[in-house]
């Protein structure tokens, strides 16, 4: 096992090479806030899919280095665009983008990352990837539309959250895991397991940042804990927090949603708490955790398999 997270770290630093390749521009300001944002700590969770499926699967080509680096760049894209429509100034422990060179350069340099990914995905000649990224990418800007139109809406269902969820977080963990089954030309059935895997530990991961949201702090988390209220999101720790406090507790919570206010956050925060909406939200997330976990029973045992088993485990018991 040790031997399999070594070789996954050499091969980390292949994409990171790639990346820095690719992410050569002539345009200054370009190299600037897409260098800045990059290499701006990130858990490259994404990347590592299409790495662990790969080689699950038994493909070593070095495409899946340019592939890997193909989802860090989309999911990079998206950051830049989310902090924008989000007024986020934290990220990762340090500024947002657009808090240090302004809204429209982080949106032009996003658009600057869709298109290089682009341009990359082209490079490894396969119809089936470019379906996968080009209709990845669409259902993410969907998602994101859907959380704008459920924007202080304290009355949206636990399924539209989810279908958020699906959209905007999931569904490129789930095409970085299809992405492994394509290149090593698996059957149908297996890449479709590969989907659900990354589909299911995309979820969790969200959950799991919702739960932190309140359960952090800004140090470690390398956000502003109650962001999520600020900007006006549903998230599942409130949707509960509703459903099983008091009526005043509801009526509190349901004008914090409403107004992004943040002036009470200390008692949403404990209201929240007190609910047990966190440890509910957390036991959601296990839950597709173990969904991710089942559909690994396809592929074939192997020293990648497992490193996939604790990849799932990890990602609901993290703290940051």
């Amino acid at each position: 096992m040790s031997e399999t997270l070594n070789t996954l770290a050499a091969e980390m630093l292949e994409v990171d090479a790639v990346i820095a390749r690719r992410l050569s521009s002539d345009v200054a300001l370009i190299n600037q806030i897409a260098g800045y944002i990059v290499h701006a700590g990130g858990k490259r969770m994404r990347p590592k899919l299409v790495l662990l499926f790969a080689n699950a699967l038994g493909y070593t080509r070095p495409e899946r280095f340019e592939l890997a680096a193909v989802v860090e760049f989309i999911h990079t894209a998206t950051l830049l665009h989310d902090d924008v429509v989000d007024e986020s100034s934290l990220r990762r422990g340090k500024k947002t983008a657009n808090a240090l060179f302004g809204n429209a350069a982080s949106v032009l340099v996003g658009d600057f990352l869709y298109s290089r990914a682009f341009q990359m995905m082209v490079s490894v000649n396969r119809l089936r990837v470019l379906e996968v990224l080009a209709e990845a990418t669409n259902v993410i800007a969907e998602g994101e539309v859907l959380q704008l139109m459920n924007m202080h809406d304290p009355d949206i269902s636990v399924d539209s959250y989810l279908r958020v969820i699906r959209y905007k977080t999931a569904k490129l963990f789930e095409a970085s895991a299809r992405l492994g089954a394509v290149l090593a030309d698996a059957s149908a059935e297996i890449e479709e397991a590969c989907a659900s895997y990354g589909r299911a530990l995309g979820t969790a991961f969200q959950l799991v940042d919702d739960v932190l949201d309140y359960e952090g702090d800004s140090t470690a988390l390398g956000k502003n804990v109650g962001d999520d209220l600020r900007e006006g999101k549903t998230t599942l720790p409130l949707l509960i927090a509703m459903e099983r406090g008091s009526p005043d507790q509801r009526q509190l919570l349901r004008h914090a949603i409403e107004h992004g206010e943040q002036e009470r956050l200390a008692e949403i925060v404990a209201i929240v708490r007190e609910t047990g909406a966190l440890e509910a939200t957390r036991a959601a997330a296990r839950k597709e955790a173990e969904r991710a976990r089942e559909c690994l029973n396809l592929l074939p045992d192997s020293d990648w398999r497992e490193s996939l088993l604790e990849f799932a485990a990890q990602s609901v018991e993290r703290s940051f």
